[in-house]
């Protein structure tokens, strides 16, 4: 008998987009959507409530970490978009649409009005761009206030639909989830694109990048349009689940805040965190609400703290303490197990 000679081979790690843990992620999470789309039937309305309010902040939370965390953007205009999507479902309910089915007509909307600003808002930078954004967002609402047919300063009232209250609040929460899930699967299929490699490379040199092949317009527009239409989208959600629409509310300059505040908590470029943040905010309001003046002392002392101990945010430090990423943009490299093989010739006899 000729006796076998092995050798170590030299490993070589496999480049992975998905591990064992995102793998895992992504069926959790299917299986959230499912349990969540299923709960109307068991729980009442005030769940329903405070669940669409969660998925409204997370959606916001969600456009504002796009444009910042990974197009290096920061709005605080967002808002405007807000209110163009709920002015929009306003005026398609009353030429007779569906509410809910207006709902994407709301995204569309804003996302066609967003192209024609880009334009403009892209020839400013920095600062001057956050500053920009909020004064687009401040002439939507002039502009809105002297417009009778949309209520005026006023505002206008959703027209009755002649659906039972039950079904009504049901419904909008299934839009609302419908809308954060969309959201949350457009971006991060849209982060793992080129263009979300392009807009990442501008975000952190952009003559750097635009000196390899990188158009940086592109980069950042695209973007700056898919966070309007998800914005846009959250903003006729909320009109369906007010009720109610007034220019001085829904072009109010603390939703873009608000946003910042969740990505900043959650974690400002990464997927998990402006969730975790939208999690957090609304269980602060919940709690403390009713301290007035305290709640926002109380929220300007949590933001200052998660800053100095973890610039991060609170997913940012716990993913590079464990090293886990449920919803990966880039490439990962798995490490590989050490192979034995036969020198040339061997075997047995």
């Amino acid at each position: 008998m000729t006796v076998i000679q092995e050798r170590t081979a030299t490993p070589v790690a496999p480049v992975v987009r998905l591990d064992r843990v995102s793998i895992a992620a992504l069926a959790g999470a299917a299986a959230l959507f499912v349990a969540l789309a299923v709960l109307p039937f068991v729980f009442a309305g005030p769940v329903q409530n405070a669940l669409t309010t969660v998925f409204l902040l997370a959606t916001m939370a969600s456009m504002w970490n796009l444009l910042a965390g990974y197009a290096g953007l920061v709005s605080f205009g967002q808002q405007a978009f807000l209110g163009v999507g709920a002015y929009t479902l306003l005026v398609a309910v009353r030429a007779g649409v569906n509410p809910f089915a207006a709902v994407p007509i709301a995204a569309v909307v804003s996302l066609a009005v967003a192209v024609p600003l880009s334009y403009g808002l892209f020839r400013t930078r920095g600062a001057y761009f956050a500053i920009a954004t909020w004064a687009v967002a401040e002439a939507f609402r002039l502009l809105v206030i002297t417009v009778p047919a949309l209520g005026g300063g006023e505002g206008a009232t959703l027209p009755p639909t002649g659906l039972d209250p039950v079904l009504r609040t049901a419904l909008t929460y299934w839009t609302a989830l419908a809308v954060v899930t969309v959201s949350l699967l457009g971006i991060w299929l849209l982060l793992r694109s080129r263009i979300g490699l392009d807009a990442a490379a501008v975000r952190d040199d952009e003559q750097a990048a635009v000196a390899v092949g990188v158009r940086a317009s592109r980069a950042r527009r695209v973007p700056y349009l898919v966070s309007a239409a998800g914005f846009g989208a959250a903003g006729a959600v909320l009109f369906l689940a007010n009720l109610r629409l007034e220019p001085a509310s829904i072009f109010n300059v603390n939703y873009s805040a608000n946003a910042f505040f969740m990505a900043l908590i959650g974690g400002v470029g990464t997927i998990e965190g402006p969730v975790v943040g939208a999690l957090v905010f609304y269980g602060l309001q919940f709690f403390l609400a009713d301290l007035g003046a305290a709640y926002l002392v109380l929220l300007g002392v949590l933001a200052i703290v998660v800053m100095l101990v973890a610039p991060e945010g609170l997913w940012g430090r716990f993913s590079r303490w464990t090293g886990v990423v449920l919803f990966p943009i880039g490439y990962r490299v798995r490490p590989a197990r050490r192979q034995r093989v036969r020198k040339p010739g061997e075997g047995e006899s």
